[in-house]
């Protein structure tokens, strides 16, 4: 009850933080920089130690910069993802614009479905509210559920406000199955870690063997579905565009691996582009191939 309480508690905090104008957001967010960086010093060897192995190439000056622009730009997703939980959808279309929405009906004009590779790169929150509102289609947003059930029941409605459909990642496989006759438009994020026993196959990332999920591959090739990368810049403090890129048009022809390699070095290129906006505190690379028996 206690553990509940707390939660409900934490929620009803969360929501009237939600309430304030962006600009009293981000100067919490500049504290809130201060307090984690160099204060908490909140997973900062983590940060370090990804961005060595990453960027070998680099001088510990360059990386040390990336290294603060990153925990400066964390606080600043922080507060917008809070804020997504009230914002309206006016403000929502001004701070998110698409560039290319027409390549959508496109691919349904085609009778084609499409699914989407995103990555923990710029705010992959306020891209996934946006989502609802690129097409009429059904729209599939894939997720992985917080321990927490009542902080996982939160986001989830807030990603569905605008009609998106929320699928936990274990339900992808029946979902997509479910709906394969129908014209669907699917997110799932490409940079998640699988756990050990979920592990089929390893590619090199950011210089590092990394093991990936091969789902993106499975489930375009099982629904003809044309992959694309959902690309997300940021323009300023507050402000996005998201892009839809095109990658592979005709699954089913391609040699084992080919979809998953694109998506993944699509990522790759965009994060060493601008690196301080991927999730650097993530510990993505707590596998090993010489721990694996694939």
């Amino acid at each position: 009850m206690l553990r509940k309480a707390a939660s409900y508690a934490g929620i009803f905090f969360l929501y009237l933080i939600s309430l304030l104008p962006f600009w009293l957001l981000y100067f919490i967010a500049d504290v809130l920089y201060v307090v984690i960086y160099y204060l908490i010093r909140y997973r900062v060897s983590v940060v370090r130690q990804n961005l060595t192995n990453s960027f070998p190439e680099r001088s510990d000056a360059d990386r040390r910069k990336i290294e603060k622009q990153y925990f400066h730009y964390l606080t600043d997703l922080v507060v917008e993802t809070v804020k997504m939980i009230s914002v309206s959808e006016s403000s929502l279309r001004k701070r998110m614009k698409p560039t290319n929405p027409e390549l959508v009906q496109h691919y349904f004009g085609q009778g084609r479905s499409i699914i989407a590779a995103a990555g923990h790169y710029c705010n992959w929150e306020m891209a996934a509210l946006a989502f609802g509102l690129l097409t009429n289609e059904k729209r599939v947003i894939v997720y992985k559920p917080l321990q927490n059930e009542d902080f996982n029941r939160l986001f989830n409605n807030v990603r569905a406000r605008f009609g998106a459909m929320l699928v936990s990642m274990k339900q992808t496989l029946r979902t997509m199955i479910a709906i394969k006759n129908e014209l669907s438009f699917s997110v799932l994020v490409s940079d998640q870690t699988p756990v050990a026993h979920e592990i089929n196959y390893f590619t090199t990332f950011l210089n590092q063997p990394t093991a990936v999920f091969l789902g993106i591959e499975k489930l375009a090739k099982m629904i003809d579905a044309v992959v694309i990368f959902y690309r997300i810049d940021r323009v300023k403090r507050g402000y996005y565009t998201y892009t839809l890129v095109p990658l592979i048009e005709q699954p089913k022809t391609t040699t084992g691996h080919e979809i998953t390699e694109a998506h993944v070095h699509y990522l790759e290129k965009l994060i060493q582009e601008k690196p301080q906006y991927w999730l650097w505190s993530h510990r993505r690379w707590k596998h090993r191939p010489e721990d694996i028996n694939l």
